[in-house]
């Protein structure tokens, strides 16, 4: 079966990181119970350091999936609700359209919200929260929007998600992240460190050092590594970094490894896969992941992507598969190969009993 992965993984890696590219990636499948790595290129084109399964990436939007886990996660235990709206939480909410908005609706990107932090022309300008909380009161749809009524993907709206978990739980965003997520599935190299002066990530020197120099599409060094883009000026708003093996931890759980996973993680993960909205025949909305329906076998998946780095967690839950592909160059949309070939080429390879 690793010769079969292989088979696979080899050639669709080589098309996505090319051997003239800069950088390279870090990828992970989860197969009939066990986990196999393959890393291509180099983490920075001065050292020539290669990639590794530890090497650690801006994971971009793939940081979605934590907020919608300890979402999941406060549903199960009662300590909200979907339903609530999200100026139960976030007071200073008062506009005639936000505070119709629920923290179900800005989980599954059905809130209808679409500032102008989430679409070209992107502004120069960064926001405290002082002035994203004037945004958001003031923010009328401009195209008869209403909260639930239809999917527009909202980076805003997961900002506003995060300010909303922390001020329920009188916790910062890491630290919940950190105690209900990452210990509980043992993930040890996944951190949301905050962005310096120089927009580089505040973090330990063991971690700096097994993060990878990020680059354009076009080959060009973007910021130092660690670099932290965002829009957003206030604590929190920070980028996740991570590597393919911890990642690859999450992707057990996600499939319901149950020797991996802490139950009540088990159920949250379970829980933010269902979807919540059909966009269409081909598309659907969860808590965070999309769903697949295309010529193949259901994927329900997360991408993400920055001008440095491009990141992608897919799942293909009926055949317990899993996928992370990680890379230090900007604009790679891995999905693409993912969900069209990867993914159900690795589909169709026969079971084999689990391993342990």
């Amino acid at each position: 079966m690793d010769g079969e992965v292989a088979g696979i993984m080899d050639p669709a890696m080589a098309a996505l990181a090319p051997a003239s590219a800069a950088g390279g990636l870090a990828a992970a499948v989860r197969i009939d119970g066990c986990t196999l790595f393959f890393n291509r290129g180099v983490a920075d084109e001065r050292t020539k350091q290669p990639i590794t399964s530890d090497s650690l990436f801006n994971v971009a939007s793939v940081r979605k999936l934590f907020e919608a886990t300890l979402v999941a996660e406060g549903v199960l235990r009662g300590e909200l609700s979907l339903d609530d709206p999200v100026n139960k939480y976030v007071r200073e909410l008062h506009g005639a359209y936000i505070r119709r908005v629920t923290i179900g609706e800005l989980a599954t990107h059905t809130s209808g919200l679409l500032l102008p932090t989430d679409h070209p022309p992107w502004p120069d300008a960064s926001y405290s929260l002082a002035q994203f909380l004037h945004m958001l009161n003031a923010w009328m749809p401009q195209h008869g929007e209403r909260p639930g009524k239809q999917r527009i993907y909202t980076h805003a709206g997961y900002v506003l998600l995060q300010l909303a978990i922390e001020r329920r739980y009188g916790t910062a965003i890491a630290a919940l992240i950190r105690r209900r997520i990452l210990k509980p599935l043992g993930m040890t190299s996944t951190l949301v460190p905050e962005r310096g002066p120089d927009n580089r990530a505040v973090m330990d020197p063991q971690f700096m050092r097994r993060t990878v120099q990020g680059y354009s599409a076009d080959g060009a060094p973007i910021g130092p590594p660690g670099n932290q883009q965002s829009y957003y000026d206030f604590p929190g708003t920070g980028q996740m970094f991570s590597s393919a093996r911890d990642l690859a931890v999450l992707v057990a759980a996600s499939l319901g490894d149950q020797k991996a996973v802490d139950p009540q993680i088990g159920k949250a993960l379970q829980f933010t896969q269902r979807e919540f909205f059909r966009v269409n025949a081909q598309y659907g909305q969860a808590m965070a992941w999309e769903v697949n329906d295309l010529s193949g076998p259901t994927i329900i998946d997360k991408p993400g992507g920055l001008n440095n780095a491009s990141a992608y967690v897919g799942l293909v839950p009926e055949r317990k598969l899993g996928l992370v592909i990680l890379s230090n160059r900007g604009d790679m949309h891995p999905y693409d190969a993912a969900r069209t070939a990867i993914l159900p080429a690795l589909a169709k390879l026969p079971a084999e009993p689990t391993k342990s």
